[in-house]
């Protein structure tokens, strides 16, 4: 920057010929103002600030000036003070010129002019951000005092991009749907297996006609076929497979990642189907409350209550403590048969986490979760105690505890970001009792896990390599009606994954694991991914991957201990679990995402094609009225996935989300290739949110099933129904919500199944719960009925 001395900008006593046009002068002079102004406005630097522009007008006013000589006879003295109209604060470097041009100066540090003068007639004064002024002059010495009034001030224009509630990234190698706390807050959203109503990606559906529990479909396959993990590390697997959704309360999580197909060899070797991975609310984040409150209340007797508490500690150190209480108080029977639709009970979810960061490089998280529910339900007329004999109520009892621990220590080289390592380590403790009528199911698990993962790049950013490995023991002990099935699984393994990135363009993941099973043997697992991107607004994704898995037949399928089938394992190697062989699959996707922008609105189209095929599976084999079968794939077993969705915001804040999805999934049954049971070939899906201006919302989902393959079964008379297809069927849910003070207090009410269709045969012979037809498990359709319900959110 220039800063010109007063005493350098007074009139020149010496005769100096003038050189310049004097009209040209002047233009140079205005326009050299222009670009001063302007660069004041682009860089925000303040009006007193004088740059170099300042100095070249200095030189153009001195050159002015130099228009007349000082040996002139009849000159005279005009000085004075430049000043703000409204505040009288003085303004130094205003540019003050004559008309006709004959002199000019610059205003000193305290606002004050002088000029010498003879012939002018007019003084210009002009300054940034203010109106210029013109003065006329006598033609003698003056002492004049200059305001000048401020420019009218711009309003203020902010440009804001409203983030989607989910989203489709463009850039990462594996498609994955970013599910938001703005998309979870569309319904109810009590726990993991009630948040993926607006999500057309997962199916969910009731387990059974009796214990309430929730299950999830990807790509056509079972909930057990989907990794979940807690930030990275495994969390609802085992035992806890159909259990463990209602383990994580909605109000509990910040955002969700979902990916189909198999995923990174880093987490495992497991997930067939996809991974989705849960984010916790995090207390070091800045809009994160003191205290969270979340409270619901349904029509149909449900009263839950969450509350969160974070503290920051300083920039280092942050906690945060997760309370969850849920009650179902109310006896339900909406399709009247005599069975509760829901179970009576309590539950209680409490959480500790602990995160520290160091300035140097390090990070540690930490925490602990316990678990415990009590749950009663069956009969109307069943009291908890009552003995499972016939002429007796027909009763449903399970009492669970649950013990989880887990830490994350990661280390970045402050001096070589791109490279960094850290250990993941968890430990869980399950136990479970389970009474359906007169059988039992009763089973414990204790597991370990640690994950050791180190980052770096080969020759630049462009080529990342991971590495590590991995350690895993579970320990199971199991009782089903008088019998024990007891099994510990040790798995340690070592992983290398690749990736490469050629500019925006291409990405590439491949991946490598070599496990070795104490059961099973040793085991390798390869999984790739890739991306083109066609344009810089879509890109077109592959991936293909084999997944390995041990299948937990009671946990797993504990919807049909819900009847009177007996239950046939057909296991013939003593030394596996069940006897049976672990479950092996291969995954390959393809799937292209375009985002757009029409009549000034964001919108995203995305396609996907996956097809999974099983080398070995454990059939669960439900073709035989009474009976269900576990026993060995002999023959194919397969899915394809096709699904096909629209998202696009039709008007100002009004976004719709379109979907289509298509399933063919078949497996051999007793060396028959048959359609797999209560699985819905089509289904279609739309979404409506619209926000107002005053913080209104208004949520609406539209579901249309189609049928779905029954398989033979008893009618209530103990008679025989061929197998046939269930009717298809519609589902509405919608929600509004009120907002105030940025979001910090929120009201919601809604309504879940507006049409209020029911499965009306859910349960066969549920007059005779203790015969041989009795059947709760084959659900094809709701298992309850309209439900309202209200609620508040509340952040300190």
């Amino acid at each position: 920057m220039l800063v010109m001395m007063p005493e350098i900008l007074k009139p020149q006593t010496k005769p100096t010929k003038n050189y310049l046009n004097a009209a040209l002068i002047e233009k140079m002079m205005r326009m050299f103002m222009k670009i001063n102004f302007a660069l004041h406005q682009t860089f925000k630097i303040k009006r007193h600030t004088p740059l170099f522009i300042t100095g070249i007008l200095t030189l153009s006013g001195f050159l002015l000036s130099a228009k007349t000589s000082a040996q002139d006879a009849g000159k005279h003295t005009v000085s004075g003070k430049v000043s703000d109209i409204q505040t009288k604060e003085t303004l130094p470097g205003a540019a003050v010129s004559t008309i006709p041009a004959e002199a000019g100066t610059f205003s000193a540090a305290d606002g004050t002019f002088s000029l010498e003068l003879e012939t002018a007639r007019q003084l210009v004064v002009t300054y940034v951000g203010y109106k210029n002024d013109t003065i006329p002059l006598s033609q003698g010495p003056e002492q004049l005092s200059i305001e000048l009034k401020p420019l009218k001030t711009l309003k203020e224009v902010t440009i804001t991009s409203r983030r989607k509630s989910t989203e489709i990234g463009l850039l990462e190698p594996a498609k994955m749907e970013k599910i938001g706390s703005k998309e979870l807050m569309k319904a109810a959203c009590c726990n993991l297996s009630e948040s993926f109503e607006t999500t057309p990606s997962v199916d969910v559906g009731f387990t059974d006609a009796v214990s309430g529990y929730k299950q999830i479909q990807m790509l056509g396959l079972a909930g057990s076929y989907t990794s979940f993990t807690r930030e990275n590390i495994p969390d609802v697997r085992g035992l806890a497979a159909i259990t463990g959704l209602t383990f994580t309360p909605g109000a509990f999580v910040e955002s969700m990642q979902l990916s189909k197909g198999t995923g990174s060899v880093v987490n495992g070797y497991e997930g067939t189907a996809g991974q989705i991975n849960i984010e916790w609310r995090k207390p070091f984040e800045e809009k994160e409350p003191a205290l969270f409150l979340n409270g619901y209340q349904s029509a149909q007797g449900r009263s839950e209550m969450n509350a969160i508490l974070s503290h920051k500690f300083n920039d280092e150190l942050s906690s945060n403590l997760l309370l969850h209480a849920k009650s179902n108080w109310m006896k339900v029977d909406q399709n009247h048969d005599g069975f509760l639709d829901n179970p009576l009970g309590n539950s209680f979810v409490g959480s500790n986490r602990w995160f520290w960061f160091s300035p140097k490089g390090w990070e540690i998280q930490g925490g602990v979760k316990a678990v415990y529910l009590d749950n009663t339900g069956g009969q109307k007329s069943f009291e908890k105690g009552t003995e499972q004999i016939a002429g007796n109520p027909w009763g449903y009892q399970q009492s669970l505890t649950r013990m989880e621990a887990w830490a994350k220590i990661g280390k970045i080289n402050l001096t070589k970001p791109y490279q960094s390592m850290g250990l993941q380590l968890s430990g869980v403790y399950h136990d479970q009792q389970s009474q359906y009528g007169i059988r039992e199911y009763d089973g414990r698990q204790q597991s370990f896990y640690a994950n050791y993962i180190y980052q770096s790049i080969i020759n630049n950013t462009n080529h990342v390599i991971k590495g590590g490995v991995s350690f895993s023991a579970d320990a199971y002990k199991e009782t089903f009606v008088g019998t024990a099935y007891n099994r510990t699984e040790i798995v340690p393994g070592a992983f290398m994954e690749y990736a490469y990135n050629y500019q925006k363009k291409f990405n590439m993941v491949a991946g490598l694991r070599a496990d070795y099973h104490n059961l099973f043997g040793a085991f390798v697992t390869p999984r790739l991914h890739l991306r083109y991107a066609l344009s810089d607004n879509s890109a077109l994704r592959a991936s293909a991957g084999r997944a390995q898995r041990t299948a937990n037949i009671f946990a797993e399928n504990t919807g049909y201990l819900a009847s009177s089938r007996n239950f046939v394992v057909s296991g013939t190697d003593p030394e596996t679990p069940y006897g049976l062989k672990p479950e092996v699959a291969w995954n390959m996707g393809l799937n292209y995402t375009k985002k757009f922008m029409l009549d000034y609105r964001d919108g995203a189209f995305s396609v996907d094609y996956y097809y999974t095929n099983f080398t070995n599976q454990v059939v669960v084999d439900v073709e035989k009225p009474g009976e269900v079968s576990f026993y060995n794939l002999n023959g194919k077993s397969y899915a394809h996935s096709f699904q096909a969705q629209l998202d696009y915001e039709v008007i100002h804040k009004l976004d719709v989300r379109l979907a289509y999805r298509f399933y063919d999934v078949k497996s051999t049954y007793n060396n028959i290739l048959k359609e797999k049971p209560l699985v819905a070939a089509h289904r279609a899906f739309i979404n409506l949110g619209y926000e107002t201006n005053s913080n209104w919302k208004f949520d609406y989902t539209f579901q249309w099933t189609g049928s779905k393959r029954l398989p033979e079964r008893y009618t209530h008379h103990e008679m025989i129904v061929a197998e046939g297809n269930s009717p298809s069927f519609i589902q509405m849910n919608a929600q509004i919500s009120k907002s105030w003070k940025e979001g910090k207090i929120e009201v919601y009410a809604g309504g879940e199944n507006l049409t209020g269709y029911m499965q009306h045969d859910m349960i066969s012979g549920a007059e005779n719960p203790f015969g041989k037809s009795f059947d709760g498990s084959l659900i094809w359709g709701p298992g309850m009925g309209r439900n309202f319900y209200v609620g508040f959110r509340y952040g300190l």
